[in-house]
């Protein structure tokens, strides 16, 4: 295999690593950050997580412990003469049975998560979302029992991203800052805009191929399919700005589409609603006023 083979190869494979690993996996980055986000909704599989892991530990100790202190406590050089026996009925009884409580244990514990993920419920807000290439939608259907007409709008990757991500644009994408921290390919022009303390359920749906909402924040992902309704609820203890981004691939500009999900106090958020029912009543007023035929001529 010559050097330019091999470079070119090394060059694929970084290209698909960064793709993957510098996308849609690290949506919502931390300095250092080598853990699964531990969110910051009421659910969040972080505490399921850390428990699998740390029974992984255990059973790792355990295993790696027992074989290592075989191979150099009772090696061949210090005269350690293997025993001659088929097996032992108690060990074997010991070893299958623990393993099955350990599976029972976690199998509940993941199902109980599930169970609650799924069970929207006793929202207080339902929020549509609709995956395009490559740009989000997002409608407002209720807040409060109350339907939310005419709120809704489109939220694609942010200008100064757009500019540097263009080839031969000569741009620096570490120069695209916000309060200090990078967002290049990780903001947006028009942020989804929630209330905190608040149960809010999203209906997800695809408007054109199958894409994926993810906010590692809020603890979950959900497909984007065309002609199913996906829903999934949460409810975000602290106000913020949550980074994440499609996690299907889903064509050429994949990795051009993030989300950005701004969670502000209720009286912040019904402030803001307010105003965009009344910026959407006045520009269908507009709207109507334009396509209204003109008075007939009298006389």
């Amino acid at each position: 295999m010559t050097s330019g083979v091999i470079r070119r190869s090394v060059t694929a494979w970084a290209a698909v690593a960064f793709a993957t690993f510098g996308t849609a996996a690290w949506g919502n980055p931390e300095p250092n950050q080598l853990n699964m986000t531990k969110g910051v909704s009421e659910w969040s599989p972080y505490a399921l997580h850390m428990v699998g892991l740390w029974v992984c530990v255990a059973i790792g100790i355990l295993v790696f412990g027992a074989m290592f202190i075989a191979m150099f406590r009772f090696r061949k050089s210090r005269g350690a003469v293997a025993e001659k026996w088929t097996h032992s009925t108690k060990l074997e009884i010991v070893w299958t049975v623990v393993p099955v409580i350990i599976l029972i244990v976690l199998a509940r514990l993941a199902t109980g998560g599930l169970t609650s993920f799924a069970d929207t419920t006793g929202s207080e807000m339902t929020i549509k979302v609709t995956g395009y290439q490559w740009k989000w939608r997002y409608d407002y259907v209720d807040y409060k029992g109350k339907a939310v007409e005419q709120v809704g709008f489109v939220s694609r990757l942010e200008e100064s991203s757009d500019r540097t991500r263009q080839l031969k644009s000569n741009l620096d994408p570490e120069k695209i800052k916000v309060d200090g921290y990078n967002t290049y390919l990780l903001d947006v022009d028009k942020p989804l805009v929630v209330p905190i303390h608040t149960k809010i359920r999203f209906v997800i749906v695809g408007g054109d191929v199958i894409h994926s909402w993810w906010v590692p924040a809020l603890g979950w992902k959900m497909d984007a399919i065309p002609g199913i309704a996906n829903a999934a609820w949460t409810n975000i203890k602290e106000p913020g700005v949550y980074r994440g981004q499609c996690a299907e691939l889903c064509g050429q500009d994949h990795g051009f589409m993030p989300i950005v999900v701004k969670a502000v106090p209720k009286a912040e958020f019904e402030q803001w609603l307010a105003t965009q029912q009344e910026e959407a009543k006045a520009a269908k007023a507009q709207q109507t006023a334009q396509t209204a035929p003109a008075p007939a001529n009298q006389g």
